[in-house]
């Protein structure tokens, strides 16, 4: 890959595209990591771009169009509804910009193999989130498992268990088209976190059911508004990694009355180690080896236990100016990806599906280093 021996100074100038929900997080952070210089933003809401552009601080507001003109922005956040990543993707890759989306990469294999191509055939870097794995939390439990701390790890299991969002989002109806549902929703974060763990995926078998036809929403704006559930609302499935462990995984929007469930535990041949919720940064991490009565609480590793969204830019623009991989990558994404996909087209056809992509396991982050840098 041409990692652009221009994109040789001290920062990466830096554009967002979509100033929605998500977005407010990503604009304080990104001003904090060294590396990034966040410039302008854009969004098809002129006003709720010079909302958020007054809000943090940012210099420029554009419309989408004037973002991907601007020569001086080499890397795009990509923060638009799942429907259109690939398409606002692709447009910024023509334009010859780098690109980090929120999680989904795409919401087809299709989209998400058309993005990757277009970044290869220009020399240039595509990123996705989550970026949760560079968290305290998870590079804590990956340490342990690095060292031995539970043998060799044979058996997972994680689940997500929600009620759905429209008693708090204010545009909910997104959750439950195309694109939605709690493994597009969240399974990326578990995914990804089971991957950085226990390396790619070898194939799954999954089931998928929905407990309601429509929800009706009970958040401010659109108290009342009744939305159409096009999307199964309860994933449930097994996997297979390259490794060796099998996980449960289980992602839903039909818990209603609540759940104790672990987000993750990974089980070795040598001990068990809870690993906290992968939509967070931090802990607690946990582990008990075999002949143990007690669990053990590991100190964190020093790093990011706050929300940290943007630190995937953040270690992005730092390899394009170091000319090294990054960790959050569209090959990790796509794996994921494909992931998710397996599980419904499992349910579909009643049948295991084998991967057909195949990932790195991300490098472990590195310690030492001062907040907010990453080389």
């Amino acid at each position: 890959m041409n990692l652009e021996t221009n994109d040789n100074a001290d920062k990466i100038k830096v554009g967002i595209i979509g100033c929605g929900k998500i977005s407010g997080i990503y604009m304080e952070n990104c001003q904090k990591f060294s590396v990034l210089d966040l410039v302008a933003c854009a969004d098809l809401n002129p006003d709720r771009a010079r909302e958020q552009a007054a809000a943090y601080g940012i210099p420029r507001v554009y419309t989408p169009e004037e973002l991907l003109a601007d020569p001086e922005i080499r890397l795009v956040l990509n923060l638009t509804i799942p429907a259109v990543h690939a398409e606002v993707s692709l447009q910024a890759l023509e334009a010859g910009k780098h690109v980090y989306v929120e999680k989904p990469l795409a919401i087809s294999l299709e989209d998400g193999r058309r993005v990757l191509e277009a970044a290869k055939e220009r020399g240039l870097m595509v990123g996705c989130a989550p970026e949760t794995f560079f968290g305290a939390g998870i590079q804590t439990a990956l340490a342990l498992i690095e060292e031995g701390a539970i043998g060799r790890p044979v058996s997972a299991t994680a689940f997500m268990m929600s009620r759905g969002h429209e008693h708090w989002h204010p545009d909910p109806e997104f959750y439950y088209a195309p694109g939605g549902g709690p493994m597009f929703d969240m399974g990326p974060y578990y995914l990804t976190a089971l991957v950085q763990l226990l390396g790619p995926i070898r194939r799954v078998a999954g089931i998928t059911g929905k407990a309601l036809p429509e929800r009706t929403i009970t958040s401010e704006k659109k108290r009342g508004a009744r939305v159409a559930v096009e999307v199964p609302t309860h994933v449930a499935g097994t996997l297979e990694f390259h490794g060796g462990a099998i996980a449960s995984l289980i992602t839903s929007f039909d818990i209603f009355g609540g759940s104790t469930l672990p987000p993750i535990e990974i089980h070795g041949t040598e001990g068990t180690l809870l690993v906290p919720d992968p939509n967070t940064f931090g802990g607690p991490v946990k582990y008990r080896r075999t002949g143990e009565e007690a669990w053990t609480e590991q100190p964190l590793l020093p790093g990011y236990e706050a929300n940290s969204r943007g630190i995937g830019p953040a270690d992005m623009a730092s390899a394009l100016l170091r000319g090294r991989p990054h960790r959050a990558s569209g090959e990790l994404a796509y794996h994921v990806l494909e992931a998710m996909w397996a599980f419904h087209a499992s349910s579909d056809t009643g049948s295991y599906y084998a991967m057909q992509s195949r990932c790195e396991r991300p490098a472990a982050l590195p310690t030492g280093l001062p907040p907010y840098t990453l080389d």
